[in-house]
């Protein structure tokens, strides 16, 4: 395992995201959707350090494989925003982005609500693997590199509790 983002990195450029938040949505309640599992850590901190007005939420998806019948695999929300979310500033929060494709279907399915605004943020940002057109408002870090963990990241369940993202060999023995 090697350390690519030290605990002082990140919680450095957190602070900076934060900022610039804040200051887009200029004291406008934000509601902060948190795209579980690996979000949560990086939620937690940005909306500690962002100074308008959160409301955080939890999302929850289930990619199901069709690839037996033919069709991409279908990806549903198990649970979402509570309430409504119409005519508010949405915030979608994840830790990485990679191909895209589910956080374009979660902006399409949450378009369709017709919020005040809908932002994306994540924290790592694997652009050279994008497979939809996705450009997100907020990045954190640039990655090209292999499997990361730590911070939220996981593999088979563990290093999601470390303070720093480490990228571990192909094996996942860190």
């Amino acid at each position: 395992m090697k350390i690519v983002l030290g605990e002082e990195q990140i919680q450095a450029r957190v602070r900076e995201m934060a900022e610039k938040i804040s200051q887009d949505y200029d004291g406008e309640v934000v509601h902060a959707v948190g795209i579980l599992e690996n979000g949560f850590m990086f939620l937690a901190d940005l909306v500690r350090k962002m100074t308008c007005p959160v409301v955080c939420h939890f999302l929850k998806m289930e990619t199901v494989d069709t690839a037996s019948e033919g069709h991409q695999p279908r990806r549903n929300i198990l649970y979402g925003p509570v309430g409504e979310v119409g005519g508010k500033n949405l915030l979608l929060v994840d830790a990485m982005v990679d191909s895209g494709i589910t956080l374009d279907h979660l902006i399409q399915q949450l378009q369709l609500k017709k919020p005040k605004s809908l932002r994306t943020v994540a924290l790592l940002d694997r652009e050279d693997r994008r497979r939809v057109p996705l450009v997100l408002d907020y990045t954190g870090f640039p990655w090209s590199g292999g499997h990361l963990v730590g911070y939220g990241l996981e593999k088979d369940g563990r290093y999601r509790n470390l303070p720093y993202i480490a990228a571990i060999p192909p094996d996942g023995n860190g």
